[in-house]
């Protein structure tokens, strides 16, 4: 029985009855009131506007859940929010973080509740995840889910076709061995792009993680922390000695510009400043729309000496993870909403206007050739992800990661500086990495 038709007809009825009377007309809101769902996040601009816009046809499409967004400028200023909150009621429905900051179910706030756990009371019907559920982004040791995988991304290697073309450089691809790279950025340098050949926003992933995986190397001990005994350790043997002496003389004779944290590295490659990027592909779509911006998409560089195929990075990025506490009803609306961004069309549309990783197998198989058509090899790229992950890519888990992964970004920053020579820098680091891990976050 439709409950919801009665209590309509019949507020339509007293106000019937009572105009005929000449009494002031009353509503029912309490018949039509819709339940909100309070979303919080930190997308770049892009994103965030492709995110709204989705949104708002979601509210549009029905008048049973009503999403309200509040952006942060980024993961400190929510997460700061959020400790803030002392009662469940204040809570915003579905937070967005970043994976590494709650790499297992054991250390998730208590604020948040696994979505495997409110899937499993309303569950999204007709869909198959993309990645694997071999892969540990936003998934605990049994493979569920702990977050709605939505901002997953891979650092990848953007470069300016019409830098290389200036450049005399034929084909207009960059090497995606370290050596061969290294030769054309000389020539970028001596060719029009002297103030920036290459620039990076992403230094702890680039030289330090994925160069592990994707040189086929266990990035830290134990099977990257996944394994049932012992402790994960950090051993930068050679191949990590020799890479940052490089990436140090890059910086030293100009052909590299020192990373940044902020976003003046993707601003300047969208400005056409750059030639070559290494940066997270969540940043495809911002360059897509960007207008006398001809680039497009490689993998990231990787040693032939140490593996014959280069490997898959590890998946990085964000989730939008449930609060623990709420109603029954706000966790049903918070369910329709996420089915919602799930639908082909919708996450179809995330995926092609955001550069985030396909949420779903149908984003991903509904993705014509047309999408790909100027974007290097962004669709083989892609592609690996919804495979079942060998151990060296499938991901990590490290006690307190965030802080060890802040210091190894000082630790790089200071050699690239040209502060401490390479062996030096990583020698003290896996030391102090050790000591973090042991101690409380």
């Amino acid at each position: 029985m439709n409950l919801n038709w009665i209590q309509a007809a019949s507020c339509h009825g007293r106000r019937l009855a009572w105009g005929a009377a000449g009494a002031i007309l009353l509503s029912c809101p309490a018949a039509y009131a819709a339940t909100d769902v309070q979303v919080w996040h930190f997308l770049n601009p892009h994103n965030r506007d492709v995110f709204e816009k989705l949104v708002k046809d979601f509210n549009k499409s029905q008048d049973s859940v009503k999403v309200k967004l509040k952006a942060f400028d980024n993961d400190a200023d929510l997460e700061t929010a959020m400790a803030g909150i002392k009662t469940a009621d204040q809570r915003p429905q579905l937070i967005q973080l970043d994976d590494e900051r709650v790499r297992t179910e054991a250390d998730l706030p208590k604020y948040i509740q696994p979505m495997y756990v409110m899937l499993g009371k309303h569950p999204i019907k007709n869909v198959k995840w993309f990645l694997s559920d071999t892969n540990t982004f936003v998934r605990d040791s049994k493979g569920r889910l702990l977050a709605f995988p939505y901002m997953a991304e891979v650092p990848v290697m953007y470069y300016n076709i019409e830098s290389f073309k200036k450049a005399g450089l034929n084909p207009t691809v960059p090497d995606r061995a370290w050596s061969g790279l290294q030769a054309q950025l000389v020539t970028l340098a001596n060719n029009g792009s002297r103030k920036c050949p290459l620039t990076s926003d992403q230094s702890v992933s680039v030289n330090l993680e994925n160069l592990a995986a994707v040189n086929n190397q266990l990035y830290a001990g134990n099977d990257n922390g996944l394994g049932a005994k012992g402790k994960p350790g950090f051993s930068f043997d050679v191949v990590y000695i020799r890479h940052l002496s490089l990436m140090i003389s890059w910086v030293r004779s100009e052909i590299m510009v020192k990373p940044a944290l902020n976003a003046q590295a993707t601003k300047r490659f969208a400005n056409n400043e750059c030639a070559v990027l290494t940066s997270k592909s969540s940043n495809l779509g911002w360059f897509n729309d960007t207008r006398n911006l001809n680039f497009s998409v490689s993998g990231l560089p990787y040693y032939p000496e140490v593996t014959a195929k280069p490997g898959a990075p590890f998946v990085s990025g964000a989730g939008l993870w449930a609060t623990a506490g709420q109603t029954k009803d706000s966790e049903a609306a918070s369910a329709r909403f996420l089915e919602f961004l799930a639908q082909t069309d919708n996450a179809t549309r995330w995926y092609q206007q955001t550069g985030f990783l396909p949420l779903t197998q149908q984003a991903f198989s509904d993705t014509g050739s047309g999408y790909y058509k100027n974007l290097g090899d962004w669709q083989n790229l892609v592609a690996v992800y919804s495979k079942p992950t060998n151990g060296n890519s499938r991901g990590f888990r490290i006690d307190n990661y965030p802080r060890i992964r802040a210091m190894f970004r000082d630790t790089l920053d200071d050699a690239l500086a040209g502060n401490k020579p390479a062996v030096t820098a990583l020698k003290t680091a896996a030391a102090e990495a050790t000591k973090l891990m042991q101690s409380k976050k």
